[in-house]
């Protein structure tokens, strides 16, 4: 497989896992051919084109030396120039099977710059679970901009400027490997049927990359409520989207129903709105629900007969063969 050919199949396992109809995923891309066509030759010129089939801003290639056939990987949750440097030294230590290529799962680069573009996911996943979209778009938009803000003066092509210089194919897979977590970790906790919110924690427990980190002391943790309360309607909320919710949606997921929340990470001050709100939330733990969807992605590469080498806080488990852990 080539790097393009990667990522190809990376964006179509993120449509295929995303809540969002494949028809509606479309209609967004038909909204974006639309805006580049209304604009002008000069605002073409900053548009990114891989808008027009891409829907996830936040996952892309940043660079592609033209190899190919990548037959060997280098994957993390997070790479900086360290791990690029990295990967340049054992394929200059290994030449015979050398690291190929890069894979990162956190955005950097233009991904980074653009990841308030992505967020509007976590409008239509609040109105998927009962809160009006024109409430769930003016709590959220807020955030969306907070964060926008917050990323401009970002230095977004560090990593990316090694990845050139030491010609090092380099790309991150953000939003499908977040969707495919977020999918295999609501049908698991949906065969236990758990009761109460201690019973969720257990049948967490049973995922083998969460099993992991709590070894490691980052496994699944109670931030609002306690194991004797009954869960409720559980859901995988605080997983797609990117970055973390506005405070303010708790109180209208709550009014919504929702009674547990699975999340990847939660700030103090979401934690506390929670809490008032009286919705009992999980976090399962970031880098092992990060590992959980970038796992399900590289397992389709596995099967392709790709090498996967795994660092920077990846729990690599394949459940292509026997599941097992490095």
């Amino acid at each position: 497989m080539t790097i393009q050919e990667i990522y190809k199949l990376a964006i179509e396992l993120g449509i295929k896992a995303d809540f969002r109809s494949k028809e509606k995923i479309e209609k967004m891309l038909e909204r974006q051919k639309d805006k580049y066509g209304k604009l002008s030759k000069d605002q073409k010129e900053f548009f990114d084109k891989e808008r027009l089939v891409n829907p996830y801003a936040d996952s892309g290639i940043q660079f592609d030396n033209g190899l190919k056939k990548i037959k060997k990987v280098l994957v993390g949750i997070d790479i900086n120039p360290s791990e690029i440097m990295m990967a340049r030294y054992l394929s200059n230590h290994n030449s015979k099977s050398p690291i190929d290529a890069v894979i990162c799962h956190h955005p950097i680069g233009k991904t980074l710059a653009d990841l308030g573009e992505v967020m509007p996911v976590m409008i239509d996943l609040m109105h998927s679970h009962g809160v009006p979209v024109n409430v769930a778009e003016g709590i959220l938009r807020e955030r969306i901009e907070q964060v926008e803000r917050g990323l401009h003066a970002d230095n977004h092509y560090r990593v990316v400027d090694a990845a050139k210089l030491l010609d090092v194919n380099l790309m991150n897979v953000h939003t499908p490997a977040d969707n495919l977590a977020a999918e295999f970790v609501e049908r698991e906790i949906a065969k236990k049927k758990p009761e109460y919110v201690g019973e969720v924690i257990d049948a967490l427990l049973e995922i083998p990359e969460y099993r992991e980190y709590a070894k490691r002391s980052g496994g699944p943790k109670i931030f609002s409520g306690s194991e004797q309360n009954r869960a409720g309607k559980i859901a995988a909320l605080e997983f797609a989207g990117g970055t973390s919710y506005n405070a303010k949606m708790y109180q209208k997921l709550a009014d919504a129903g929702i009674g547990t929340i699975i999340s990847m990470h939660q700030s103090e001050e979401n934690r506390k709105e929670a809490q008032a709100a009286h919705i009992n939330v999980i976090v399962a733990g970031h880098l092992a629900s990060d590992s959980i969807g970038m796992n399900l992605f590289l397992d389709e590469l596995e099967k392709k007969g790709i090498e996967i080498v795994p660092c920077s806080g990846l729990i690599r488990v394949s459940r292509v063969k026997k599941t097992k852990v490095k």
